[in-house]
């Protein structure tokens, strides 16, 4: 399967656009989109379920136009939203029950059955009868997730899946959906989160203030930042001067004052030495040259 995102713009009154000009070829497995808050994320997700509707350009799902098809492409598409709601006088099976039927799930039998999968594989299933919105809050999405998965979907779309989750129940989800691009499925992974990104998805996309600024591997993108990752032991007045000339990502108490990560080239006068980069040292990398090159124009 393949989903084609060509010259895909999307404009608000007064002129703001909230994408600009996006073109993206996305193929089975796990893509992740990473970018701030704001990016244009979420306006991309909702065009790719066709619930917006761009201003310029089109989404094509294996060459088919997603604004033509509409009924089509929503049967083979599980969205996670990132504001999901929930019925307030759904129990969690009953609610999952509901999300399998709007699937076109018809089997009573066969649903029950994969409602108790699901609610299984999120851990939840000793949960099934409290009702869905007195659930807390990293329980409500994990039945999100659930809801999203229920119908076997082709196409997985999930935008920030793993607020408010704690680090045990976002391992799950990511072994979850690495689990599912194993097979013939394509899973779109939105977020804020570097972490999301490093350990699931092998394609990857940023975005910035509605732009798309990059797309390769998370290997690609760590090799640019190969060479301007240090660490360094500096004092308290060296710290005021550095945090003014480079983004510092780590900061540890030390004897002498503070140990610290930092990204950019080396100031004069401080003594630094080579750290390997990561992906979160390589998104701090591009996004700060970006910003710089777009600040210059």
């Amino acid at each position: 399967m393949q989903i084609e995102i060509q010259n895909l713009s999307l404009s608000y009154p007064g002129g703001f656009k909230a994408l600009d000009d996006i073109n993206l070829s996305i193929s089975d497995g796990m893509f992740g989109l990473l970018g701030p808050n704001g990016a244009g994320k979420s306006t991309l997700m909702r065009i790719m379920v066709t619930l917006m509707q761009p201003s310029m350009g089109r989404v094509l799902v294996d060459g088919k136009d997603i604004g033509k098809h509409r009924k089509e492409i929503r049967t083979m598409v599980g969205y996670l939203p990132q504001d999901f709601r929930f019925f307030t006088k759904l129990k969690s099976w009953e609610f999952l029950d509901y999300a399998a039927r709007l699937a076109g799930m018809n089997s009573r039998k066969e649903r029950l059955i994969r409602v108790d999968e699901m609610l299984e594989s999120v851990g939840l299933f000793e949960f099934r009868n409290r009702m869905a919105n007195k659930l807390s809050g990293g329980m409500k999405r994990r039945l999100g997730i659930a809801q999203a998965l229920i119908a076997h979907p082709s196409i997985i779309i999930v935008d920030e899946p793993t607020t408010g989750l704690d680090p045990e129940e976002r391992i799950r989800f990511r072994n979850l959906l690495s689990d599912l691009g194993r097979s013939e499925t394509i899973i779109i992974l939105s977020t804020h989160i570097v972490g999301d990104i490093s350990s699931t998805c092998n394609q990857m996309a940023l975005l910035n203030e509605g732009s798309l600024i990059y797309q390769g591997t998370p290997d690609q993108l760590v090799q640019q930042a190969s060479g301007f990752v240090w660490r360094a032991e500096i004092t308290p007045e060296q710290y005021e001067n550095l945090k003014t000339e480079v983004p510092i990502i780590s900061t540890i108490p030390s004897s002498g004052g503070w140990e610290v990560q930092f990204v950019g080239e080396r100031p004069a006068g401080i003594e630094a030495f080579p750290v390997d980069a990561n992906l979160e040292h390589a998104y701090v990398h591009h996004m700060d040259n970006k910003l710089e090159h777009w600040n210059l124009k």
